[in-house]
């Protein structure tokens, strides 16, 4: 949403529905980052599957929401950098993988959804990212080793060790609240 202007109830209304289903039913290998303060800085981290490129790396991705959401999806980018042929140099996602078969009851879950098959199996006929596109048609274990590489420099993570553990908050940041699976276990 634009800065200074002022969304619709029917928008806010929609993702705060949509952010309780996320927090009810949680997206594996999807973490959904909160900002209290603004409900449309929407960010999650999407972890790389195994047996994939991306494995063993964190993707923080923001969603950009319109005044028309939910009939339009929002746009969105990986402010973690990425080799993938779908995915711009910026960070913008190649629009008509979110849009070709958008309709009005898709939502949130459905574009995470959508980001986190993209780095399982990338979209070779809507390349974003020239270099990625040629390597992954030309030489395929070419392109898996940049990728990967390029996924140790700027994503690697410790995810199992790490998961569950809350990040310190820096002074200065926003409260954030992750929606994670572990939220939704209840002991008994």
């Amino acid at each position: 949403m634009p800065v200074g202007e002022i969304p619709s109830p029917e928008v806010i209304k929609q993702i705060v529905r949509e952010l309780h289903s996320l927090y009810v039913h949680p997206i594996e290998d999807v973490r959904v980052i909160i900002n209290e303060n603004n409900l449309f800085d929407f960010q999650a981290w999407i972890y790389g599957s195994t047996g994939t490129p991306y494995a063993n790396g964190a993707f923080r991705v923001k969603l950009i929401f319109s005044e028309d959401f939910p009939r339009v999806p929002p746009r969105c980018n990986f402010l973690t950098k990425i080799f993938h042929p779908n995915i711009s140099l910026n960070g913008e996602v190649c629009g008509n993988i979110l849009t070709d078969n958008w309709h009005f009851g898709l939502g949130i879950s459905h574009v995470l959804m959508t980001l986190r098959c993209l780095l399982i199996q990338p979209k070779p006929e809507s390349v974003l990212n020239e270099e990625a596109g040629i390597l992954f048609h030309r030489s395929y274990e070419d392109y898996v080793r940049q990728a990967k590489l390029m996924t140790e420099i700027h994503a690697y993570c410790k995810l199992h060790q790490e998961e569950g553990k809350p990040n310190r908050k820096r002074s200065g940041e926003t409260k954030e609240r992750r929606v994670n699976k572990k939220c939704t276990r209840r002991r008994l």
